[in-house]
């Protein structure tokens, strides 16, 4: 148990950056070297238009559906995407591969493929890794494919 705790107090310690400044000293009246610690946070923050993307009904004569999710970063540092994952080999996810800076946005494409699958409803999930405060987004897409030979 302690060793769990010195490990997880050097990691943390790891993460702290010192600053020097100079500064009057309140005691001698003269300026000296102050050090303050500074705690270092994540400054990216992703933002998306929307978190789930309906295709809504459509045929299995056309089982392939696209669609974009756009994001924006709205932290204070660059935005990296270091993975985007679909829950299954019928949707697959592209996304700008780039550092998105402060105001500006990315896309994730999404493309979902019917073909060779059961008519019916689904619902797939995109898990988005990224460098942001929140580091972990699930986006989704749904839709009913209905058999075109009825």
């Amino acid at each position: 148990m302690k060793r769990i705790i010195l490990i997880s107090l050097s990691l943390m310690l790891m993460e702290v950056h010192h600053v020097g400044v100079r500064a009057a000293d309140p005691i001698k009246g003269e300026e000296a070297d102050v050090f303050v610690c500074v705690l270092a946070e994540n400054t990216a923050e992703i933002k998306f238009d929307k978190y789930e993307h309906d295709f809504g009904t459509f045929p299995s004569s056309s089982p392939v559906q696209t669609c974009e999710f756009t994001y924006t970063n709205t932290g204070s540092g660059p935005l990296v995407i270091h993975q985007a994952v679909a829950s299954c080999g019928c949707t697959v996810p592209e996304y700008t591969k780039d550092p998105v800076q402060p105001g500006k946005t990315g896309v994730i494409k999404v493309t979902y493929s019917g073909k060779g699958k059961f008519p019916g409803s689904f619902k797939k999930s995109i898990t988005v890794r990224s460098n942001s405060k929140t580091e972990i987004v699930r986006l989704y897409v749904k839709g009913t494919m209905e058999d075109s030979a009825k």
